[in-house]
């Protein structure tokens, strides 16, 4: 195997995140300083983002039977790394007041990005598993890192242990599709394949376990119930991270998959696949309406926004990869914002974060911008028109009503209604004033700092797809698959 220079230059965003990796380690080694690694992880993450616009003019580049670098990748790649910088951005003044070791949170976050990116790039399933466990593995240590709190330490905990199960089953899936089929490669399962009874069992059991794995790490019903103790549990930055980040990689791959793999085009596996979605939508829903914390309700959120965008994966229509990247990337910008305010709010690390819905109790009176920002986030979460939530939602029923997935629509319109209360709440609750209460709040110059920049302007993004998508929905259709 030998490598050209096209295709390093192709890898030049994981390599340049891999080398920032490096830099913290040595970093570390070195002196520990806070800031300095911060500023270096932010750094790595913006040159491997501005690296990305020169990727576009070699693309597509299939880098040995592993990878393939094409625009579809290079969106993906580009929401990640985004993302990344976000939490980044948010760690830094979350673990200003952490009493133990800051540093090495900065390396297991690029490992992690490293991870995704290899995630959305795969073309073969050893390189899918390979960038699944990339991105997992530090994951189990961002979630458990301020140990001290045992609930941080407890969601580390069985994030590890229900994740090792969903990396048996996604092996022992491959196990079987390669059995069926003598490939790993994702364009060639199935295609070959006979019609004997047993041939084909093998094929349908062994995509269906590997959509078990990944339904766990989409927390789709009925995989989800690691998530709201993991997202309360987690330092905000790293619930962060994984309500954005890790559902961006693992979605990615998983609309590459079906869209890509003969072994998919299966009416049953797709109806189990659908039933998943519809029960995800209502049952997140559903458990938010009773949550008193923001990490927990944010987590009930995820499993119905899941939900919603797994329409994309059984739908027929044109709209496929266009509505699952609208929605991801209107998703992710929604969540970022909402958890850069409890970030906020949280900062610096005391012990434990301001989750409970009570800790914003007045929060207008006190930094009415900031609750503008939260209020802006709730509403485009919940598809209010003039916010990128809406955009979204929007595509994903017309996806459906292009499919004729009916009783799909039904679910995405009666999730929308029951998830409009809940957040709903959560506004309220900031307009509320009661006087001589102590809560939590955010530093005087919260709108001076990275951090509070970095939410301003993720408002401003919200609200601004949310009137004028056009652009973004120009860069999603030209990022589609086989658009290389």
């Amino acid at each position: 195997m030998t490598l050209t220079g096209t295709d390093l230059f192709a890898l030049l965003p994981v390599l340049l995140v891999c080398g920032t990796a490096l830099a913290v380690l040595i970093s570390i080694a070195v002196t520990r300083q806070h800031f300095v690694n911060a500023t270096i992880t932010v750094v790595g993450l913006n040159a491997a983002l501005v690296s990305l616009l020169l990727v576009v003019g070699v693309t597509p580049v299939s880098v040995t039977d592993l990878v393939v670098i094409d625009d579809y990748t290079v969106l993906y790649t580009a929401v990640i790394l985004v993302a990344a910088l976000a939490c980044s951005t948010l760690a830094h003044a979350y673990l200003d007041g952490y009493p133990g070791r800051r540093e090495e949170f900065y390396m297991l976050l690029l490992t992690a990005v490293a991870g995704g990116i290899i995630l959305a790039a795969s073309q073969h399933l050893a390189a899918l598993f390979i960038g699944l466990e990339l991105l997992s593995v530090p994951l189990y240590g961002m979630a458990a890192y301020t140990y001290r709190d045992h609930r941080s330490l407890e969601a580390g905990l069985k994030y590890m242990v229900l994740s090792a199960a969903a990396s048996a089953f996604l092996l022992f899936g491959m196990a079987l599709l390669y059995a069926a089929t003598g490939t790993l490669q994702i364009n060639e399962l199935g295609a070959a394949i006979d019609d004997g009874v047993i041939h084909r069992s093998w094929l349908v059991i062994g995509v269906g376990m590997m959509v078990i794995a990944i339904a766990f790490k989409l927390s789709l019903v009925p995989f989800h119930l690691w998530t709201p103790d993991v997202y309360e549990g987690a330092p905000a930055p790293a619930a962060a991270f994984l309500a954005t980040v890790s559902k961006v990689a693992v979605f990615a791959v998983l609309v590459r998959l079906f869209q890509s793999a003969p072994a998919t085009a299966d009416a049953v596996l797709h109806q189990m696949i659908a039933a998943i979605a519809l029960i995800s939508m209502i049952v997140g829903n559903l458990l938010a309406l009773r949550q008193n914390n923001l990490k927990r309700l944010l987590g009930y959120s995820s499993i119905a926004h899941m939900g919603y965008i797994t329409v994309a994966i059984v739908a027929t229509g044109s709209l496929a990869v266009e509505a699952a990247g609208m929605y991801l990337i209107t998703y992710v910008l929604a969540t970022l914002g909402a958890f850069g305010v409890l970030t906020l709010v949280s900062s610096p690390y005391d012990g434990t974060d301001a989750g409970a819905v009570h800790n914003f109790r007045g929060l207008f009176w006190r930094r009415p911008y900031l609750a503008a920002v939260l209020t802006v986030m709730m509403l485009s979460l919940a598809g209010i028109p003039s916010t990128a939530g809406f955009i979204g939602k929007f595509y994903v029923i017309a996806l459906g009503v292009q499919s004729e997935l009916w009783w799909l629509v039904g679910g995405i319109v009666l999730g929308s209604a029951i998830g409009l209360y809940y957040y709903l709440r959560v506004m309220v609750v900031m307009y509320l004033f009661e006087p001589g209460e102590r809560r939590r709040d955010a530093a005087n110059d919260w709108g001076q700092r990275s951090g509070g920049i970095m939410v301003l302007l993720i408002a401003l993004a919200v609200m601004g797809v949310g009137l004028f998508p056009q652009p973004l929905i120009g860069l999603v259709q030209a990022a589609g698959l086989g658009s290389g």
